[in-house]
């Protein structure tokens, strides 16, 4: 990770002890699964190596895989902290997108080899781990509300009716490129990078083609059937 990064994470250290050991527990659990790989990792073996119980392990974490749902929440709270101060200086949206794909892409790129594992449900709307789900509103919201900061800080004005659905579409737009990213075997994940820095200026254009009141309904509808069959709705 970058030592912007470095720094990010640090300014932002959990204050509570069970917050510190809620964090703890995290890290110690990502390096473990970086190391030894995810199926060999037990949560016993996460606690010990991180100071604390079993018991105290899984009152943070109900099983294993509710540590996709941690990793997530740091992911997008170091997401959150970094990318304003790349964005400094850039004017342009599509310029200003791309800074904040590519933090990303920085900042879960040490966790890469065991990607798979963590976003394996996020084609899967009705499990409570995936990135669409009820349970991951606060982290999800978090990513909205840094697109919406990518999208006021920009030359490109956007209408009032649109404020809220454009910030929601550029998230979706970054967890395509997620989603590329998790079965990308280029060295150092470079096509993913590649693919944020060529459909940033796409996703810009997309912005200021909606300031036209013929394509506004357009991107509307398209911003409700996300809403509805992806985070609201739960298949049956």
């Amino acid at each position: 990770m970058s030592t912007e990064a470095e720094s990010s994470d640090a300014s932002a250290r959990p204050s509570s002890k069970g917050e510190r050991t809620r964090q703890r527990i995290i890290e110690t659990a990502l390096d473990m699964f970086a190391e030894r790989g995810y199926d060999k990792t037990t949560m016993r073996a996460i606690a010990a190596e991180a100071g604390v119980s079993v018991g105290n392990a899984y009152y943070y974490f109900k099983s294993k895989e509710h540590l996709i749902q941690g990793f997530y929440e740091q992911a997008t709270t170091r997401h959150a902290e970094l990318t304003p101060r790349l964005l400094d200086g850039k004017e342009t949206l599509a310029e200003r997108i791309e800074a904040a794909l590519l933090a990303w892409l920085d900042i879960a790129g040490p966790y890469h080899a065991f990607a798979g594992q963590f976003f394996r449900n996020a084609a899967d709307p009705s499990s409570p781990l995936s990135p669409f789900s009820a349970d991951s509103t606060e982290s999800r919201d978090r990513d909205i509300a840094l697109y919406r900061e990518v999208l006021e800080g920009s030359k490109t004005k956007v209408p009032k009716d649109m404020a809220d659905i454009l910030p929601e579409m550029l998230w979706l737009h970054q967890m395509v490129v997620v989603l590329y990213w998790v079965y990308d075997a280029s060295p150092g994940q470079e096509k993913s990078r590649e693919l944020a820095r060529r459909t940033a200026p796409l996703a810009a254009r997309v912005v200021a083609l909606s300031r036209l009141k013929i394509l506004r309904p357009l991107v509307k509808q398209g911003e409700e059937l996300v809403r509805d069959f992806l985070i609201t709705r739960r298949p049956e």
